[in-house]
Order: C-alpha cells, then structure tokens, then sequence
C-alpha cells in the first residue's frame, strides 16, 4: 500500500528549511530599520510550524523512498516549497494577490526568472534578497535532483548518467546525503567568487550578492528593472556571462577536476557540444542581426554573446531589448530558448546531450541505409548509448513540443496574443524568463499577464523544471495501481 509518511517527512524538513532561510531577508530589513522584517519574521515561523509539523507526524520510520514515492515526493516539494515562498510577497503587500506571489515564488524556485514586480529599483532590500535566495537554493536543489533523482526517474534519457550518481532507486536518499555537501561546497564558491567579482566591477553590496546568486544558479532575478542593462559596464557583463557558463556546466565534472582530472570537464563531449552551439549562435545574430545596424563591431559581439548566453543558459538577464532587433532575432532567441545547458547543471530547456542523443540516432539510421549490413554502434562520451536512452530522449521530446503546444493554446483561450502566449509558453516550459513582445519581452514584465494565464506560466515552469515525465507520470492511473 502506498504511505506518504516517507514524504511527509522529507517535505516536512525541506519546508522547515525553506523557514529558516526566510529568518535572512527578515535580518537585512531590520538592519535596514524597514518593516518589512515583521513579514517575514512571522512567514517563517508559520512555514517552520507546518514543516516541524510534517516531519513530527512521520519521525521514526526510515528515509529511504520507493521509486513512486520519489515521483511523488519531489512534486510535492516544489509545490510546497513555492507556495510557502509566497507568503512573505504577499504579506508584504508588494503583489496585490497571491497569484502573483505564487507566480514569482513558482518562478523563483524554479530559476525561471519571469516576474510580475516593477519598480525593483525603489523595492525592500529583505524582498529584493529574499528573490535571490529563493534561486540559489531553486539552483542548488536542482543539481542535486539531476544527479540523485532523475537518473533513477529515468526521467527524458537521464538515466545515461546513473553510472556516474547511483546505483537504485532505494538508495537515492542516503546517497544523495552523501554529495550534498561537496555540490554545496562548489556552489558556494562559486557565488562567492562571482559576488566579489561583483564587487570589484563596481556593484554594490546588496546588487551584488543577489546578481551573484541569480547568475550561479541561472535564475535571472535582478534587483534593477533594466536587468544587467542598468550598470551599463563591459566588466558586469563579462562577470555574468562566466559565471553563467559555469552554472550551465555539469557539476559532477567539477568533482572530478577537484579530483585532479581536470580533462574530464574539456574533453566532455557534452561540454564541447554546448560550446560550439554557443559560439555558433553568438556569430550568427552578431553577424547578421547587430553587425549591419551597430557601430561598433567590438561592442556588438559583447551584447550578442550576452544575450545568447543569458537565454540558452535559461537565466534570463537582458542587457537590451533583443525583440527590438527585428524578427530574425526573434525567431533566433526562440529557438535558443529550447536548448538549454548540460544536464546535471543549474540550466534549463531541453539540455544539449538530449540533442547529440538525436543526432547520433539519425546518424546511425542513416548509416543503416547506406550500408544495409554495416554495424554502427551509438556511442556517449565514448560509452555504449542504449536503446532505451534514445527511447527515452524522444518521448521526452515528443511530451515536451507537446506540453509546449498545449500551454501555448491555453495561454490563447485565456485572452493574451498570440506573441505572448507563444512565447510565454516557450520561456515557462523552458525557464527562461522574458519572453517576446511588448508585454513579456525582456523590457517588460507579466504584470498585465491575467491570473489564469499566471497560473498556466506556473504550472509550465514546474513541468518543464522537473523535466516532464516526473510531473505527468502522477495523472497515469496505472501510476497508482502498482
């Protein structure tokens, strides 16, 4: 028989966690002398109630999770954990409904980066924190998910990384707890040095914590309303476009450069095929979208290589308005939204090694028609690629367009254009965060979005963060039968 008891523990500590961390935001209000600090005080002790809560209901029992309970227990968590993140965005009076605190909690969490606030300039520092924190710690749990659950979801052809994480699905628990420290550790660091970078590039203290966990972690959250685009400076933009790179790389190959083999992050196949469709993307709108139309040809390929990096690494800082540079850019940017990083990274969309999954099986079905009775054996990083991999990859696929043309239609019938609904599916199934237009683009934001579409952008930035079949796999009723 199916027990939640298992889960309610394990999102019980998540969400009395998630309450400690409110207890930040509430310190650098009342440093501030801002009121605010009352708000979040009182969120946190309601969201360490319900989780001490959670977890003193299922205390004793053993904190290992059946694979169905794994599905069911990191949907829950999400949900959970956006919701509670809500409170204080809503308590504080800063957004008129919860709609739009659970929308931008959802998109916190989720490191999507879309909001609903204006005027973030003249926002509470505590708020202002408070939206970074909720996409460093969205950032750091999703490596570890990618790493210790997915593979064992089998979730989209992730299993081709078990080898690497796990060996079953009893044992994601305890093995998880055994590398959640040094995925910590390098997340860590790697906020720290992109927030002293900050620093010396001229930000100040509080930009430049929230922009160093938002840019590690992928998120996109800025605590200016330009984004990037308000420092104006070469050296800010240079800083982000490291440190995103880096988010976007898998974590477990920073694990192994600790380890002295630092050839397994430059040699990785899946690191050099993300490289290479950055570069490829960063020339072609330099060369055929800002080239002809800006003056200097220098200052052109840093705002092309920005831009691109910020939309295939999912972060979502804008340094101009992309959409303003005319529809091959917008047809350009759309198609970058769907790539995404490397797996096992803080990155979105559809991630590279899913694509070279694809190439390599048309490649080896092509091969098949030329050399009818020739042996061509798929290979990953120099391993042997399974058929259920590739299986895998294009149900994933598939499920993917499709959850995109769905949510594409809703967002229509709901009463946004064409342009919005198109696009906003495309950056909430993606995680991304700006969308196309004059309402989503990267100069505006989903303020004017109605509460019916916000609620479908959030239900899209769940599925597409936690990779499809872990989310539609819980409305199978074969799921429950088992």
């Amino acid at each position: 028989m199916f027990s939640f008891r298992p889960i309610f523990l394990v999102v019980g500590v998540l969400v009395a966690t998630l309450g400690c961390a409110m207890m930040l935001p509430a310190i650098i209000d009342l440093a501030h002398d801002n009121d605010d600090w009352q708000v979040f005080a009182v969120s946190s002790l309601v969201t360490i109630m319900v989780g001490v809560g959670l977890w003193m209901a299922a205390r004793g029992l053993p904190t290992v999770l059946s694979l169905r309970q794994a599905f069911v227990m990191t949907v829950m968590a999400w949900v959970m954990l956006a919701g509670f993140g809500a409170l204080p965005l809503y308590w504080s009076g800063l957004l008129p409904s919860f709609t739009d605190a659970f929308f931008e909690s959802m998109s916190g969490l989720t490191t999507t980066g879309a909001t609903v606030i204006s005027k973030l300039d003249n926002a509470p520092p505590g708020l202002l924190f408070w939206r970074g924190l909720q996409q460093w710690l969205g950032g750091l749990g999703i490596i570890v998910m990618a790493i210790a659950v997915f593979p064992m979801l089998q979730v989209g052809g992730m299993q081709l990384f078990k080898a690497e994480a796990f060996d079953t699905p009893e044992k994601i628990l305890p093995r998880a707890t055994q590398i959640s420290s040094v995925m910590t550790l390098i997340f860590i660091t790697f906020t720290g040095a992109c927030f002293f970078a900050y620093l010396a590039a001229g930000m100040s203290a509080m930009d430049a914590i929230v922009h160093a966990m938002t840019t590690v972690a992928t998120g996109g959250f800025s605590t200016r309303d330009a984004s990037i685009g308000h420092f104006q400076s070469n050296a800010v933009e240079l800083i982000a476009i490291t440190f995103m790179i880096l988010g976007s790389l898998p974590f477990l190959l920073y694990v192994k450069v600790m380890q002295g083999r630092p050839d397994q992050l430059i040699l990785d196949s899946q690191v050099i095929a993300f490289f290479g469709l950055l570069v490829f993307f960063i020339a072609v709108v330099w060369l055929l979208v800002l080239v002809p139309v800006h003056e200097h040809a220098g200052e052109a390929l840093l705002l092309s290589a920005f831009n691109v990096v910020s939309i295939m690494t999912g972060t979502g800082y804008a340094s101009a308005d992309y959409h303003a540079w005319g529809p091959t850019s917008a047809a350009l940017f759309m198609v970058i939204m769907f790539i995404g990083g490397c797996a096992g990274s803080t990155s979105c969309g559809i991630k590279v090694f899913r694509f070279q999954v694809i190439a390599q099986d048309l490649a080896q079905h092509v091969n098949r028609i030329v050399y009818p009775n020739g042996i061509f054996v798929k290979r990953f990083n120099g391993r042997v690629l399974p058929d259920s991999v590739s299986a895998a990859v294009f149900s994933f696929l598939f499920l993917y367009i499709a959850c995109y043309a769905v949510l594409a239609v809703l967002l229509a019938f709901t009463g946004v254009d064409n342009v919005t609904a198109l696009s906003g599916a495309a950056t909430a199934i993606s995680n991304v965060g700006p969308g196309l237009g004059q309402i989503i683009g990267p100069a505006g934001t989903f303020t004017d979005v109605n509460d019916a579409a916000k609620w479908l952008l959030s239900i899209g930035m769940l599925v597409g963060r936690l990779e499809i079949f872990t989310v539609l796999v819980l409305f199978m009723p074969q799921f429950w039968r088992i």
